[in-house]
This record gives C-alpha cells, structure tokens and sequence, in this order.
C-alpha cells in the first residue's frame, strides 16, 4: 500500500498577512523608549528595516544615535523582546548596524517637531 500523501498545513504569507504582521511588530517596538529622549526608537528613527518570512520569522535592522550610546548593550535586546511579544511571531533576530549612521533625517515628523528640529 503507498504511503499516504503529506499535505502542508502551513500556507506561505501573503503579502496582506505580512503588512499587518509587520505593523503589530511596529507597535510593540514603539513601547521601546530611547532612555534619553523620551521618544520610541522606532519614531525616533532607530529602526531601518523589519523583514517578515515565511514562517513569521522576524528580522530587524537597526541603529542607535552613536556607537558610544550607553544603551548599546541593551536597546537590541528590548527591540527583541518587544518583537516577540507580538503574537504568531516566530523567531526574532535583531541585527545591529552603524551604516548608514543615524541622522535626524529619520525622526518621524512628530518627534521633529516635538524636539524642536523643525
């Protein structure tokens, strides 16, 4: 008798389905506060890219303001806890970068506003 056929349950993401997966990301990061402006870093600029797979896995490019940044240590890690806490997601990764380096070009409008940039 043949072995019977396997058929995946697991349907690829649309691109729908990763948009929004991709905005829940984006708000659990904006509970993520650069601790010397009281600004999210995902407003502030810090964030670069979040790239969704297939299988929910996240990856996010970011910076900080200065490689000298006291937070260095740490900031990654709370951008990772607070991607993982969006539900569905799979595994989270954060991978940090200093190129292009942090300008105030990449402030949302509001914190430009709010820091008295504009």
């Amino acid at each position: 008798m043949p072995e019977p056929i396997q058929i995946s349950d697991r349907q690829p993401l649309n691109s729908i389905e990763k948009s929004l997966l991709e905005n829940q990301v984006i708000e659990e990061i904006r509970n993520v506060f650069d601790p010397e402006i009281p600004v999210n870093v995902y407003d502030l600029g810090l964030i670069y890219e979040i790239r969704i797979d297939d299988d929910k896995n996240v990856h996010i490019l970011m910076t900080l303001t200065s490689p000298m940044c006291p937070v260095a240590g740490i900031l990654p890690g709370e951008v990772e806890t607070a991607a993982r806490a969006t539900p569905g997601v799979g595994k989270v990764t954060v991978e940090l970068t200093w190129d292009p380096p942090f300008t105030i070009e990449r402030m949302s409008e509001e914190v430009k506003l709010m820091l008295g940039f504009m």
